[in-house]
């Protein structure tokens, strides 16, 4: 009976090659354009929500609140709304959220480390399929 109770256990395991798996709406929050880019910024320090929207250019008001939003759900961002007029809401990384934060910052500074080697190799391919 043990041995049944404790591949139960292994069995719920989050697997993110299951399609199944709730880990990999984690991974997709984490991993987007948008979600690299907000948490490798709040690794900086916290941010206001305009000033963040300065900070990640391109994002739209729309996609940085929703963006915001699967962050904080996840457990990764922390949001501060001050009782003040005009409103403030501050954002900052939770410690799990500067825990994924360190390793998507990692990735984030080796595309731009390699970005010249990756241009080559795009030029080399499409010269081939040319």
């Amino acid at each position: 009976m043990e041995v049944m109770e404790e591949r139960s256990l292994l069995e719920r395991l989050p697997d993110v090659y299951d399609r199944m798996c709730p880990s990999r709406g984690v991974l997709e929050h984490v991993t987007s354009r948008w979600g690299v880019l907000v948490l490798v910024a709040l690794l900086e320090r916290g941010y206001r929500f305009s000033e963040l929207r300065r900070r990640v250019a391109g994002v739209s008001e729309k996609m940085l609140a929703q963006t915001l939003q699967n962050l904080e759900r996840d457990g990764f961002v922390l949001r501060v709304a001050h009782p003040v007029i005009p409103p403030r809401v501050d954002y900052s990384l939770t410690p799990l959220g500067a825990e994924v934060a360190e390793q998507v910052s990692g990735l984030a500074h080796w595309v731009e480390a390699r970005m010249c080697a990756v241009t080559e190799a795009r030029e080399a391919y499409d010269t081939r399929q040319s």
